[in-house]
């Protein structure tokens, strides 16, 4: 039984993370070239203030929330902060992937203790847990919800489970668990590009145009 597991291992590693990559890659070209041809109207009225001066401003202005906003929805925004600032440390601080990260695009950064990554991974599980219990039990974010969102909700917290069960050696033996951990990385990566994923690679630039065309109309956000 475990020379199955090493031959799923191996695929997983290999071919699978190859077929993944592309998949990754194209979809991501595919879904930038399709912003970029939407183009966008051209602008009649005198410019009241710098696009760029506004675009700047609102890319970085939008991480920090006012008062009665947070008091409002002070559950949301520090566990969706947890959240993403946890799955940032996972992903990009964990040696381990930080190696495959080298391995892949030559770039390398200190990692953070395995043990410290390894709590964090804990928060990041917990805060996706209760984001998703606020989905189910608000009647608002429950309506406003579809199926892609529950089912982008399961493609992250695979990899950061398996991951976690991986590292601790919990359930099922390494192997396996590896390979699972590798596979549900995988899916999340053959998902990514054609899903609401997709705002990870268009935030900043969705702050920027907006923000710019703001400051154009002379609009203050």
């Amino acid at each position: 039984m475990e020379a199955n597991y090493t031959e799923l291992l191996a695929w997983a590693r290999g071919p699978g993370f190859e077929i993944a990559l592309a998949i990754f890659t194209f979809g991501i070209i595919l879904r930038l070239l399709e912003i970029l041809m939407l183009g966008r109207k051209k602008d009649y009225f005198v410019a009241r203030e710098s696009r760029f001066g506004g675009g700047f401003r609102t890319m970085f202005s939008r991480f920090f929330v006012s008062g009665k906003t947070l008091q409002r929805s002070w559950f949301i925004i520090v566990v969706g902060y947890a959240f993403h600032l946890g799955l940032f440390v996972v992903l990009f601080l964990f040696t381990p992937h930080i190696i495959l990260i080298q391995s892949s695009l030559g770039l390398n950064w200190p990692g953070l203790p395995s043990t410290l990554v390894n709590t964090v991974t804990i928060v990041t599980l917990l805060a996706m847990l209760a984001l998703l219990f606020n989905r189910l039990t608000h009647k608002v974010t429950r309506y406003l919800s579809t199926l892609q969102d529950y089912f982008v909700w399961l493609v992250v917290f695979l990899p950061l489970l398996t991951g976690y069960m991986a590292y601790n050696h919990m359930g099922l033996s390494y192997q396996l668990m590896l390979a699972l951990h590798i596979l549900s990385v995988e899916l999340l990566m053959v998902v990514f590009p054609f899903t609401k994923l997709m705002h990870t690679f268009t935030t900043f630039t969705s702050r920027w145009y907006t923000g710019a065309s703001a400051a154009q109309r002379g609009v203050n956000i």
